[in-house]
């Protein structure tokens, strides 16, 4: 046992470095942490562990939780959110940390993303290690996953878990098809942005595509591949079956999440025409892809605006995506409707983002991006694509520092 670990380590070493390599570079940036107060999930996880649905102790933030009678507060986050940190919390309960480890949760989905990320790379057996590599420190340091990821709140460790688990959805659907792991990984990802469910079409297409052959019935099919669809829905219908019955029991329905009951939040001008609304498309369309930069004429010159950004000015490196689509038809075909379902279900959000680097929403495109470029990209590193590449670290590496370490943004 002891040699084929070591002979599997030594076959991944420059993967199982990078790994480290990004943990570290996590934890490191993560001793500035920006919001260690707005814990939500962390204390309602805490809450279930004592038996209850809501905290008695108002946080110093209120406005991710919900006022209820005597006293008790609950979260306007899915369950899943909370079940994500629950095994933190019970790491404080017994008493192996004294705080919250958000700086251990964000270092965890950083490493869990880069190396789920290479995994998925694997679709193309013809790239070498050095694109793989590329690929994978794209996603976690060379987009606006970086600096979002580092504000370390309740939002963004939510996004994270939901990057993270729709990359090993995607994992386990085309490059090792398991599909209750398929499921898992789904469960986590909606459990955490409910919006991902609009994926679920797609992971299921990669899933039973295999079972599909030409001059077989709609009926045959189904024979061949209920098995399989009834395990990856299985983890998927189970939370939301739970999550329906948490949210009866905090707010008599199964459908309400608790978001429009947050204090005062309908009053606020993006939430004037409902939490839902069309007449938030034209907002979102220009937090996500048109807002650009703060140009001074003085040191530091360019500054990233604090409330939204263009994902393309974010991350140069999505510019290789203007090509003629070409490999996997189905893959590529189910990347582009898994961002199109998605953009819209965030477009219609009243709120663009708040506090953000470039557009934070967007976090969850990031894994669809990532398989057209493993559809679309050629075999070799091109030059083209090491200047993108780099340009891309370099942007964000520099809207952390003035994220983390300067007032320069407002």
């Amino acid at each position: 046992m002891g040699n084929e670990f070591r002979d599997w380590a030594l076959r991944h070493r420059a993967p199982l470095f990078a790994v480290g390599a990004v943990t570290l570079l996590y934890a490191v940036l993560l001793t500035r942490r920006y919001s260690q107060d707005l814990n939500y999930t962390f204390v309602i996880a805490t809450a279930l562990l004592h038996g209850e649905l809501g905290t008695h102790v108002a946080p110093p933030w209120l406005n991710e939780l919900v006022p209820a009678g005597g006293g008790l507060y609950y979260s306007v986050f899915p369950l899943g959110a909370v079940l994500s940190v629950l095994p933190f919390s019970l790491m404080v309960a017994l008493g192996v940390t004294q705080d919250y480890p958000v700086n251990l949760v964000v270092a965890l989905l950083a490493a869990g993303c880069f190396g789920a990320t290479y995994a998925v790379t694997m679709l193309r057996p013809q790239f070498s290690v050095t694109k793989r590599l590329m690929l994978a420190l794209w996603l976690v340091v060379g987009s606006w996953f970086l600096t979002n990821m580092l504000f370390a709140g309740a939002w963004q460790i939510a996004l994270g878990f939901a990057v993270l688990g729709q990359l090993g959805a995607i994992y386990f659907s085309t490059v090792r098809r398991r599909p209750a792991w398929a499921g898992v990984m789904l469960a986590l990802a909606l459990g955490n942005r409910t919006e991902v469910l609009l994926t679920a079409p797609v992971i299921l297409a990669f899933l039973l595509r295999p079972h599909w052959h030409a001059g077989q019935t709609w009926r045959q099919f189904w024979r061949a591949s209920r098995a399989e669809a009834w395990r990856f829905a299985a983890a998927p219908v189970v939370l939301l079956v739970l999550t329906g019955l948490y949210n009866l029991a905090r707010f008599g329905s199964p459908f309400d999440y608790g978001y429009a009951r947050i204090p005062g939040i309908l009053n606020e001008p993006w939430y004037q025409h409902g939490i839902f609304s069309l007449t938030a498309i034209p907002g979102n369309f220009f937090a996500m892809l048109t807002q650009g930069w703060h140009i001074t004429g003085s040191w530091p010159f360019a500054v990233p605006d604090g409330f939204g950004g263009s994902i393309v000015l974010a991350s140069p490196f999505l510019l290789l995506l203007l090509r003629r689509p070409r490999g996997n038809r189905l893959r590529w075909v189910g990347a582009l409707c898994a961002l199109a379902l998605l953009t819209l279900a965030l477009w219609v959000h009243g709120n663009t983002g708040g506090w953000q680097f470039s557009y934070r929403y967007g976090l969850v495109l990031l894994p669809w991006f990532l398989l057209l470029f493993v559809e679309w990209l050629n075999d070799k590193v091109r030059p083209v694509e090491v200047a993108l590449w780099a340009l891309s670290m370099t942007i964000s590496a520099w809207a952390t520092y003035l994220f983390m370490w300067t007032k320069l943004v407002s």
